[in-house]
């Protein structure tokens, strides 16, 4: 009855239209314009074998590898060049601040070779001192405390021990030969004392 030709595989299935053959109905749509646009770029591989995408992602991932590694370059020379700068302005504020202290010390030294009266000398000593200590003390630094106070050697440093004078002294500072000084609750200056034993 009806026979079934086989088609060839290779062989083309609009061909023998004679619609498609004449160019009937060939009008441009969207699809047959983007279709256009696409063969401006140039032909990617639609199927990409499984050695070929490990190998773009191996570029990639080096590339991201590099990129890291020279911003992370970048931030340590950035850092230590901070930490440079830091550290050469970094008592800045507190000379500015003892500018002031050393101009009154300037001031007495004046007043010093002219000067009869030693109780105004003793008191104009006294003013820059307190001058001192309290710019010092708005700065953090606090002194310590150490007289009569238990021996540590967090704070203290022992010159020597000598025989306590009472019972309640053993193991105490009794007395203190060098301040010891805090810094922002940081020792800076261990106080040298004497310890009773």
């Amino acid at each position: 009855m009806f026979s079934k030709k086989k088609k060839n595989e290779n062989e083309n299935p609009l061909e023998g239209n004679p619609a498609v053959e004449q160019g009937i109905g060939d009008q441009p749509n969207e699809e047959t314009i983007s279709n256009t646009d696409e063969a401006a770029l140039p032909e990617v591989p639609k199927e990409l074998s499984e050695e070929e995408k490990l190998r773009l992602e191996n570029t990639a991932l080096n590339d991201k590898y590099l990129r890291l590694f020279a911003e992370f370059d970048n931030y340590k020379r950035r850092t230590q060049k901070e930490r440079v700068e830091l550290l050469q302005t970094a008592g800045k504020d507190v000379l500015v601040s003892l500018l002031t202290v050393l101009d009154d010390f300037d001031r007495a030294n004046k007043a010093n070779e002219t000067a009869t009266d030693v109780a105004a000398v003793q008191e104009g000593v006294q003013l820059v001192y307190s001058k001192l200590k309290g710019i010092l003390t708005q700065k953090g630094l606090k002194e310590m405390d150490s007289i009569n106070t238990e021996f540590n050697t967090d704070l203290h440093e022992a010159i020597t021990k000598i025989p306590a004078p009472t019972e309640d002294l053993k193991g105490k500072v009794i007395d203190v030969l060098e301040k010891g000084y805090t810094l922002n609750d940081k020792v800076i200056r261990f106080a040298k004392v004497v310890v009773g034993s």
